[in-house]
């Protein structure tokens, strides 16, 4: 069999494959999708109804799939002749079926894109193991495909530019008084403290990645409004035991810290997420939009890059550096372009882990359950 690799030598690639965290497609999809996110970890029954009903607040089905969906089909416009597939972690298409389906139809080399943009253990370094759960899962003497994952992307010009200009677009959602003096709140998945201090080769790549980035974009809004908005970084979701340290502030704590200190207004910037998923839809649309009403502080969110053609045709170009690896490689921030390689303990999950998924299910912040989605965000991209 055909080991997964991260150093490509120089040659073609047959195949795209679109890697996500999987949502339920209706109300009787939710408790088993949650099932399986939890899996083994004996949470109980009760807990999760509890999450469940938070997806009935929204039909019981989750956006990711659609818009996981409309990228695949972009992709397929972008890279013409190349079979785009897609499988996930957590939900149908599951990626174990996928890969199965792609070795049957003699798929010898793949790039796989994983929509999850910085460095975590379920953001990056899971899907690296779910890729080679499902190459082992193959039956004895199936030719498998060698499955190539593509690099991180957090810094690359065709995720920042995108999100440079939804900030501008946020920004003229806001009240006239309120838009030159606004902070620029960027969020994302909140992760335990052990597993943000050992996420990336050396640690902390997470957090620093955020914030190097969002220091990018807002350089990059200043050169279209002639504005230094102040940056805010802030985290979502987070989840599980109070005495477990997880990365703050929490968005809509720090939204009230911000008006209690005077600010104007606010632009909420999904960093952590490259899809309009349940984390999204809830935890920012409903959770922090509700704190800064009742704070009266005015804000707008920021969307996500969804599937705008300069991230679309980044994913391109990010095949052809598998194609190619010669070429030059784009990145705005000193930290990258980051490699396909990760090191052996690159994003090892610490010594009895609090996973983020577990304890979003097994008790939220504040009484309230965490959705279990994402642009695989922090798991992340979920």
């Amino acid at each position: 069999m055909t080991a997964m690799t991260g150093t490509p030598a120089a040659g073609d690639v047959d195949a795209l494959l679109l890697v996500s965290f999987g949502g339920p497609e209706g109300p009787d999809d939710v408790l088993p999708f949650l099932r399986n996110v939890t899996a083994g970890r004996g949470v109980p029954q009760s807990r999760l109804a509890v999450v469940a009903e938070q997806y009935r607040m929204f039909g019981g089905r989750s956006p990711l799939n659609d818009q996981n969906r409309a990228l695949a089909q972009a992709l397929r416009a972008e890279l013409p002749g190349l079979p785009v597939y897609w499988g996930n972690r957590n939900w149908a298409p599951y990626l174990t079926d996928t890969v199965a389906e792609m070795a049957a139809a003699g798929v010898r080399r793949a790039a796989c894109f994983v929509t999850s943009a910085f460095s975590s253990y379920s953001g990056c370094r899971q899907y690296r193991e779910n890729l080679a759960a499902a190459l082992a899962a193959l039956p004895p003497g199936v030719a498998a495909p060698e499955l190539v994952k593509l690099r991180l992307f957090f810094d690359h010009p065709g995720f920042v530019e995108p999100m440079v200009d939804r900030c501008v677009a946020a920004l003229a959602e806001l009240p006239e008084k309120a838009r030159a003096d606004a902070h620029l709140v960027f969020t994302a998945h909140s992760l335990p403290l052990s597993q943000a201090r050992a996420s990336g080769p050396r640690g902390d790549a997470y957090p620093r990645q955020l914030r190097a980035v969002a220091e990018v974009i807002a350089a990059g809004v200043e050169r279209l409004t002639g504005v230094r908005h102040p940056v805010e970084l802030a985290f979502c979701s987070r989840s599980g035991p109070p005495a477990v340290p997880w990365l703050e502030p929490d968005v809509g704590d720090r939204l009230a810290e911000l008006a209690a200190a005077g600010a104007v207004g606010a632009v909420i910037v999904p960093l952590g997420f490259v899809s309009d998923h349940m984390e999204v839809a809830y935890d920012l649309d409903v959770l922090a939009a509700q704190r800064a009403r009742q704070v009266g502080l005015p804000v707008a969110r920021a969307g996500t890059v969804g599937t705008d053609p300069r991230f679309v045709a980044m994913v391109r170009e990010l095949v052809e550096e598998i194609r190619h690896p010669d070429l030059p490689r784009r990145a705005l921030t000193e930290l990258g372009p980051w490699p396909e390689q990760c090191a052996a303990h690159c994003c090892q999950l610490p010594q009895q882990p609090h996973r983020a998924i577990q304890d979003a299910v097994e008790g939220g912040r504040h009484g309230d359950a965490a959705i279990l989605m994402g642009n695989d965000a922090a798991r992340t991209g979920r």
